[in-house]
């Protein structure tokens, strides 16, 4: 029971993270996040390393956030809201904009990238989690990068040229192209 707690403490926030990119609600990831430690507690040997235990419990999570996407589909509901997975300052259009990228990606690239940018997971601790090499990792990760940056550059370049016309905050006198 320690060795869970310490792991709930070393892994919730990044987890909490990693779910909200995962199923675009917060609320909602923090439910799976309670569904993946449920499972974690009721294990009954964990695995032996810190990095091994970190890439279980995300593994475990990436099966629970499949669920629940099979779940929606099923019943054919669409999630009501879409929350920002981006912190700090920007206006609401920019932060759906950069979700509307992610939701673009294909799931497994998604997975890798929000495991790594969200929560901060190593490269082999999303092979573990996902079950892939380190160098499929890198491999996914940096073609999420290329889409995302593909996907993202024409609303910016349009912010850039007619701000108030594009509905995007981008304050000139901080950002130069």
């Amino acid at each position: 029971m320690a060795e869970s707690n310490a792991l709930f403490t070393a892994c919730h926030a990044g987890l909490v993270r990693y779910l909200t990119g995962a199923v675009g609600h917060p609320e909602t990831a923090r439910d799976l996040a309670q569904d993946v430690f449920v499972r974690v507690v009721a294990a009954e040997t964990l695995p032996s390393t810190a990095e091994a235990r970190r890439a279980w419990v995300f593994h475990i999570a990436r099966n629970i956030a499949i669920d629940h996407h099979r779940r929606q589909k099923l019943r054919q509901v669409e999630p009501i809201t879409v929350e920002p997975v981006v912190g700090g300052p920007g206006s609401a259009d920019t932060k759906l904009i950069v979700n509307q990228a992610l939701a673009s990606l294909d799931d497994l690239a998604r997975d890798v990238f929000l495991m790594r940018e969200m929560a901060g997971l190593s490269y082999t601790e999303i092979a573990d989690a996902c079950k892939l090499t380190p160098d499929a990792v890198r491999s996914r990760i940096h073609r999420a990068r290329l889409e995302l940056r593909d996907y993202l550059q024409q609303p910016i370049t349009a912010a850039r040229a007619h701000p108030l016309r594009a509905g995007l905050a981008f304050d000139r006198r901080t950002h130069h192209a």
